[in-house]
């Protein structure tokens, strides 16, 4: 009875039950025909939003206020930049890989200094930043679709014993996640920075660096989201990342981690992945179109904030 309430206790758990839940409505709705299919979809497609959402999380965990606007456009120009490096050759894969993470600890840093230098807040500084980059990938593309490498497009839209690959690629970067957060004492920083800035800076804690840290960590994982999402999608696509802006943030929010920072929480954004994906698998299947959908993620935002409340004030 203790096991199953401390169970029920944790955040996670309840994005994973409403996954559950919608996944089997939407097998009963299609006769149970389709139930692998929409699993194997299920985690193609969530895995863009665990590794975005993974990036906001540590950003998000920094405190209020603290949130990176630029991954859509990081994701767009790190997409558009790797493919037009690898030239569809298979030999260039790592390189365009290696490209794709260097430009994202450039954004990282830019986004930083801007907040810091120039004491913009974060909002505004990476919303700013995400028009340059946006304007750099519309220069970059010129309107073209430069389709990925063959072994590079295969590997991102292949599975393993029925696991797709991408899945596999977002699983080992919560571990990776995990591991920094739970493990190390970087982990330890930014959960005490999110808690009390000032208490931190007092404790010796390198504030500053930590927070720079961090969103560099952010951009490159955006980066590497957008160089597979554009190897999966056959070519770079100038609004290939634009739906990633509200669902890195809603999976980290409705996955449990603490909107007012000092908290973070790596199963929930699957849950809370699978969940969106499932969610807009249903509306889809029912004829609801994409202005539903919007509402309705945002309802489920609000909701999942005001319950976070109740159990906050509650205790």
């Amino acid at each position: 009875m203790n096991g199953t309430r401390l169970l029920f206790s944790k955040p996670w758990i309840w994005s994973f039950a409403a996954t559950i839940t919608v996944w089997i409505v939407t097998v009963l709705f299609t006769g149970g025909a389709s139930s692998l299919g929409l699993s194997q979809a299920a985690l193609t497609f969530a895995a863009f939003s665990i590794i975005v959402g993974l990036g906001q999380m540590f950003v998000i965990t920094l405190g209020p206020g603290n949130i990176d606007l630029s991954v859509p456009a990081t994701m767009t120009l790190s997409g558009t930049l790797a493919l037009k490096l690898m030239d569809v050759q298979d030999g260039m894969i790592v390189v365009g890989l290696l490209v794709s993470i260097l430009l994202g600890f450039g954004i990282g840093i830019g986004n930083y200094v801007l907040i810091k230098l120039l004491r913009i807040p974060p909002i505004i500084a990476t919303l700013s930043m995400s028009f340059i980059i946006q304007s750099t990938a519309i220069w970059t593309n010129r309107g073209l679709r430069i389709k990925p490498p063959e072994i590079l497009a295969s590997f991102t839209t292949s599975n393993l014993f029925g696991v797709p690959n991408i899945a596999i690629v977002a699983l080992i970067l919560s571990v990776i996640a995990w591991v920094l957060l739970e493990k190390t004492i970087y982990g330890r920083w930014i959960s005490a920075i999110g808690q009390s800035t000032f208490a931190a800076r007092m404790t010796g804690i390198p504030v500053d660096g930590t927070r720079l840290v961090t969103y560099i960590l952010c951009a490159v994982l955006a980066s590497i989201c957008g160089y597979l999402l554009a190897s999966f999608s056959g070519g770079a696509a100038l609004n290939m990342g634009s739906e990633y802006l509200l669902m890195s943030i809603a999976v980290v929010v409705i996955g449990g981690t603490a909107v007012a920072g000092g908290n973070s929480n790596i199963p929930g954004i699957w849950g809370a992945s699978l969940f969106m994906f499932l969610v807009v698998s249903m509306l889809n299947t029912y004829g609801f179109g994409a202005g539903f959908r919007l509402i309705l993620t945002g309802l489920i935002i609000i909701a999942v904030i005001l319950l976070a409340g109740g159990r906050q004030s509650s205790r």
